[in-house]
């Protein structure tokens, strides 16, 4: 039926044409399978992440290297109250025994004034044993000195999901010191008398080692810079766990305190010359004659000597030098009368012993060295 419009009238009730298999699938369907797949890429991206994350966080955090980490930074910071505090750095006489160690060893260098600058500390290497122990090596700078040292480390426990740890074997050493002339030293500018760290005190034996504990790793200089005693530094590395580390350090006298007993010496002998026999009593000179003495003996010292000084534990030894008297007087000959005039030089030796007083001063006894 024509409507008289320009278009044909379509009539609603026809049905829709058949849709062609070769026609696209929808598009919404497709856009659900993008979807699905971005968002699988995207959990296995986050897993990986937390898993890497994770890895991170452990390692930096909550491994055997980062416990070593912690530790070489407070020594580096010079805090070491804080690093005592540490599991498994403090050490009782068990454990002393236990790692070998002297049972009396002193606490006194286990603080921040003896502490060295300690730098460049990184962890090189970590390696778990079948024990369960894990050994992990460092290196770093300590003052001048590059080092390395390997450290024991074992599983402590657990807070939460995280691991903690403790030092297997403490990485602390002893230095077993010898000093010779004196009682005081220092290590790194911390003053120290030997007397303060040995268990025996005042009856300490000067011949018998001190045993003072010491970090690891951790440089350390002693020197002595006495009135009486010197010595350059003597620079000892602590570089490994639960060591001994034998250090004999022997000053020399100082100018001033060799100047002192030289003239104590000379002194010494300048009243010995005073007396008008021939067997000058307590002294190193004499002179012996068969005949009788016509005149009083009159001594004088003609070369004094040169006293050079060692160290004896915290005394002193005078080492054997010679010296010259001159005596002059008449001797008579029992045989036939006759009167010889005697004038001539004695030599002898000088010894002797410095015994320093506990209050400071000394006291000199002069030998003939034998």
């Amino acid at each position: 039926m024509d409507t008289g419009g320009k278009g044909a009238q379509v009539d609603a009730t026809s049905p829709a044409p058949p849709v062609s298999p070769d026609s696209p699938a929808p598009r919404r369907r497709r856009t659900l399978g993008v979807d699905l797949t971005a968002l699988a890429v995207v959990g296995i991206l986050l897993v990986g992440a937390v898993g890497a994350t994770g890895a991170f966080v452990y390692h930096e955090l909550y491994s055997p290297s980062a416990f070593v980490s912690r530790y070489l930074a407070l020594l580096s910071r010079g805090q070491a109250a804080e690093a005592l505090t540490l599991p498994g750095v403090a050490v009782d006489s068990t454990d002393l025994a236990r790692a070998g160690l002297p049972t009396d060893a002193s606490e006194a260098l286990l603080r921040s004034a003896a502490l060295a600058p300690l730098s460049d500390a990184e962890i090189v290497g970590a390696e778990e044993g079948d024990d369960g122990i894990t050994t992990v090596t460092v290196a770093y700078h300590a003052g001048p000195h590059a080092g390395t040292s390997r450290f024991r480390v074992e599983r402590a426990g657990w807070v939460g999901v995280a691991p903690t740890w403790r030092f297997a074997t403490s990485p602390l050493a002893a230095i077993e010191l010898t000093v010779g002339g004196t009682r005081q030293f220092s290590v790194n500018g911390f003053d120290v008398d030997t007397r303060q760290v040995s268990p025996a005190r005042e009856k300490a034996d000067p011949f018998e080692p001190v045993s003072l504990l010491v970090f690891s790793p951790g440089l350390y200089s002693i020197s002595i810079d006495t009135a009486i005693a010197t010595s350059p530094g003597v620079a000892v590395l602590s570089d490994t766990p639960a060591a001994r580390i034998p250090v004999d350090v022997q000053s020399k006298p100082t100018a001033e305190f060799t100047k002192a007993v030289q003239g104590q010496v000379e002194s010494f002998l300048a009243d010995c010359a005073t007396q008008e026999v021939l067997q000058p009593t307590g002294c190193p000179f004499g002179l012996v004659v068969q005949n009788r003495i016509v005149t009083t003996p009159v001594w004088s010292i003609q070369q004094q000597p040169a006293v050079t000084l060692a160290p004896d534990g915290v005394d002193w030894t005078i080492t054997r030098v010679q010296a010259v008297a001159h005596i002059t007087v008449d001797i008579k000959s029992i045989f036939d009368g006759t009167v010889r005039h005697l004038d001539e030089a004695v030599p002898f030796f000088v010894g002797g012993t410095v015994t320093i007083l506990p209050d400071g001063t000394a006291s000199i006894q002069v030998t003939d060295g034998s």
